[in-house]
Order: C-alpha cells, then structure tokens, then sequence
C-alpha cells in the first residue's frame, strides 16, 4: 500500500503533494475516505485554490524532476553476460592474454558523424540543456565538465529567446545573444579535441535566426533539430515570475500563459493571485519534404553536422525519424524514452505519456535493421531515457549494437555539477555536511580526481575552474572505469565489438519486446555441444 500512495496519480513529491489517508484508490489516487474539512495536502486538494500551478514539478528552476511510473519491462529486466575466455576488441596484432586483457586496456571512445566524425573520450553525453532556469545558472559548471571529460554537451532549445539580453535587428532576427555567447565561449574555453557543443532549434529559434547567429559568429560546426523528447509531446517549457518580463516573451512570438495581456490575469497578478506565467513553444509539423529542406537549408548555411533529437512518440513516428534520418544523412539521432527528466514539463504528461525507454530502443534497434537489410544506411543513433550508471549506457549499447554509439545523460549528468557548486559554496561558507567532510575539508581532498584535472587544465587555471566541473569529470572517470569493468568481463574490448549476445532477459516478457532471448535459453546449444561432445 505504501508503494501504492507513493505512485498515487493525486500525490507526489514532485508537485510537493501527499494523501491524507494511508488507503488510496489506485485508480484515481483519492484517499479512499475523502473528509469534507481535510486541510490537505493532495493534488486535488492543492488544485482547488492553486489550479493550473499543479500541472509542473516544482519550485521551478530549482529542481529537476524525472517521471517515477514503474513499466511491466525496463532495463533492470535485462543482465550482462560473462564469460570465461576469449577477447574480442583489443589492439590488431596483441594477443589475448591475461597480461593484456586487463580491463583498464578496454577502449571507451567512441565517434558519430555521417562523413565527419567526432570523437568522445566515452560514449556518453549530456541531455539538452537549454530555457530552464536550473540549465541557465548552473551552465559554467556542466559546459566546462563536460569539456574536459571530452564529450559533447547539447546547448537546448530556446535560449536566445529567453534571453533578457536580446538583441534584434529590424528584420526581428538575432543580432546579439549575450546568454548564448557565454554559453558556447564557456565550452570552448576547455574544449580539449574530444566532443563539441552543439545547439539545438526549434520553431521559434528558427524563426529568431538562431542557426544563422550562431554560424556567423561563433562557426558552430553542428546543429540539432528537435522533434521532441521523452519528457512531454508538447513544446518547452519554462516560468517567469514578472509581468513585464512575461508580455516581453509574447512580445517575442511565444505563447505566454494565462495571457499577460489580458486585463483579468494583469489584475489577479497584481492582486497576488497569479504569481507566475508559463512560456511555452509551438508544436512542430513534421513532413518528409520540410525536413530534407531544412537540412539542405542548414547545410548551405555551412553546418558540417547535422543531428536530430526525437521523442517517445508512436512508432510510426520512429519510423519516419530513422528513415527520414537517412535520407538526409544525419550525423546523430538521439531516441529518448519516457518518462524522461525535465527541468520543466507538466508532470502527468511525463508520467502517462509515450513509449517507455526500452521498448522505444527495442523498436529503434528493429527498424534500424530492417532499413540495413533492405541496403539503406542507418544514421549513428543514441539512447536517452532514464540513464544514470555504467551498467544501463552498456545495455543501451549492446542493445542497438551496432546502430547506437552513444548514450544520452539528462539528470544524471546535471547533479554532478550541483554538487561540485554547492561543495564549493560549502567551502566559502564553512558549513560542510557531513557527508562531504568526512572526505576532507579543501577541494584538493574531497574531489578524488582534482589532480587529474589540475594535470589537464594548469596549476594557475585549476583555482579558477567551477568545482562543478570537477565533479562532472569525477562522474564521467566513475561511468568510464565501471563500464571498463563490465565490457571486460563480457571480454569486450572496444565499443565496436559490442553486440546484443552481451545481454539476457530475464523475463520472458522482456524477451518479447525487446528481442533478446531469454536467460535460460541463452547459449543452450553451445552448452549442449560441450556436454555432448
């Protein structure tokens, strides 16, 4: 029952909401005695005076927050196999010995690109960071993490939009993105030869003249059009909290809700009532035609790269992405799964909506051979979708293997980089918790890898590097050697030799979705032969 009140589709932690009655009703998640004089605290309660505000995780810009249904399979519903002998995947000419089949010698680089390749360290990266205000202000830590960790980081949609800054020329295009400037500038500051910073548009982007701004400018290499993500089907999201700034982004082409123009919602601002607007951006139309002409459009403009971010929509719209994806020759696609994280998306769409994670991939996997035996080139794909340990990114990979090269990290990777912030601010305030001090009380002693990021960045440029970003690399070293471990003792050495024979099911159920056979049916007539032999 406990288990029961905590997935309760009327109270949750993420809309800071709880039943008064240990009995809910499964269905609807009302206590199963509702009390006219109950002081609260559900969601139905708290809707009744505080409306449209319970659709959000919050308090926003504070939080991140990821969708917590339990699936009937996920990937825990998947084991990796070992083995006792053999190594595939070392070095051409060296032997598989146990001298050199020592799991620090597995290779974790890994590269995407259609013609033009970019090589990371590992083979994972950042989610889309983009409009929300928790992505806004914590940007320096993860730009500069994942910089000198050596893989790519996704600045997101809408961030020359929101930007208070913002400069526009008389055609209403982007002529100066202060925000956006900071952004790029801080990646490339650290930027060491593995990964990049890639942008990505959306409709309203498009219309601002983000793609040529940044171009010009900056010489940005890649861009990435969204379609959507695991989160929501709808556009992004974010909140202002001032009138002013709320009719600014109207102003701008956004929808703004409840309507900052509206006489009646600028008396129930002023009154206290509304205490905040919500800017939201159109759904995109996605036709096969509009797509190769927005490529080509792109690729005129100079870009040398070109990726697409989708969503857990129908599978027909799957369909279209690895196909359409092909015939543009797309240098990445990234499949995020529901639920998803979010700095901001209504909270019963992340929990109800779309294709959960493995069952997303499992088709991906499935399409994507279907497009190699008819002789048609599959784009290098990513997973996104709930990822946040060296054990899920190696079943992501043996998965779609060949197909996928990389995983996509959304909240896994953004705590990383809190943490190395408020660690600091600890620091400065003397107010360690505990479970930080026991480890130390300078940055020196706490961050495990600090002097191998003072060897990569300088004695002098270490002190002024965000603690966040020594974080990150502490996190990224963590997934790299773990899954090291875990592709050695499946005796796989390089990425490229990864397959779906790594994996088992352990369920029947999940044998049927996702294609791999069941564990007690794995290897039975290698077994067989060895007893018979």
């Amino acid at each position: 029952m406990d288990n029961m009140n905590l997935r309760s589709p009327n109270s949750n932690d993420a809309t800071k909401t709880t039943n008064r009655s240990k009995s809910v009703v499964p269905c609807s998640g009302l206590c199963s005695r509702c009390i006219d004089g109950c002081k609260g605290n559900c969601e139905v309660f708290k809707a009744s005076f505080r409306g449209r505000e319970l659709i959000y995780p919050g308090p926003f810009g504070e939080v991140t927050a990821g969708g917590d249904k339990d699936y009937p399979v996920d990937y825990s519903h998947l084991n990796i196999q070992g083995y006792a002998q053999g190594a595939v995947g070392l070095p051409e000419g060296v032997a598989p010995t146990p001298d050199s089949a020592r799991f620090p010698a597995v290779d974790t680089e890994t590269a995407y690109g259609w013609d033009k390749k970019v090589k990371m360290t590992v083979p994972f990266f950042t989610g889309a960071l983009g409009s929300t205000e928790i992505a806004r202000k914590n940007w320096e830590h993860f730009a500069v993490g994942a910089a000198i960790a050596g893989v790519t980081i996704v600045c997101g949609e809408n961030v020359c939009g929101i930007d208070p800054q913002l400069t526009l020329n008389s055609d209403k295009k982007v002529a100066l993105a202060p925000d956006m400037d900071r952004r790029i500038g801080d990646y490339k500051k650290y930027h060491r030869g593995y990964g990049e910073i890639l942008i990505q548009i959306n409709v309203e982007d498009t219309k601002l003249g983000v793609a040529e701004y940044i171009i010009e400018k900056h010489g940005i290499e890649t861009i990435e059009l969204k379609w959507g993500q695991g989160a929501k089907c709808i556009g992004g999201e974010i909140k202002v909290a001032q009138l002013e700034r709320a009719l600014e982004l109207q102003r701008r082409g956004y929808i703004v809700t409840p309507d900052p123009s509206d006489p009646v919602n600028q008396a129930a601002y002023k009154a206290g009532a509304i205490k905040e607007f919500e800017r939201h951006s159109r759904l995109g139309f996605v036709t096969e035609e509009s797509f190769l002409l927005e490529t080509e459009r792109l690729r005129r403009l100079g870009f040398k790269r070109i990726t697409l971010k989708t969503g857990a929509y129908s599978l027909k719209e799957l369909a279209m992405a690895i196909k359409y994806c092909s015939k543009a020759k797309i240098d990445l696609l990234t499949i995020d799964g529901a639920p998803g994280g979010t700095g901001m998306s209504p909270w019963r769409m992340m929990e109800e909506w779309g294709i959960p994670s493995i069952y997303l991939h499992s088709a991906a996997y499935e399409f994507a051979s279907i497009l190699a035996a008819k002789g048609e080139r599959v784009p290098d794909l990513a997973f996104g979708g709930g990822f946040s340990s060296e054990d899920g990114i190696f079943k992501a990979l043996a998965l779609g293997a060949p197909y996928v090269k990389a995983v996509c990290l959304g909240r896994a990777f953004m705590i990383p980089g809190m943490v190395g912030k408020n660690i600091g601010q600890w620091l400065k305030d003397g107010n360690l918790p505990g479970t930080v001090s026991e480890f130390g009380r300078s940055a020196e002693e706490i961050f495990i890898d600090y002097e191998k990021v003072k060897s990569l960045v300088g004695a002098e440029e270490i002190r002024r590097l965000p603690l966040g970003a020594i974080g990150i690399y502490s996190y990224a070293d963590k997934l790299k050697v773990g899954l090291q471990q875990l592709m050695a003792g499946a005796r796989k050495f390089n990425l490229s030799v990864m397959s779906r024979k790594d994996l088992m099911s352990l369920t029947e159920e999940c044998a049927k979705v996702t294609g791999i056979p069941y564990l007690m049916e794995c290897w039975r007539d290698e077994a067989l032969a060895v007893l018979n032999s």
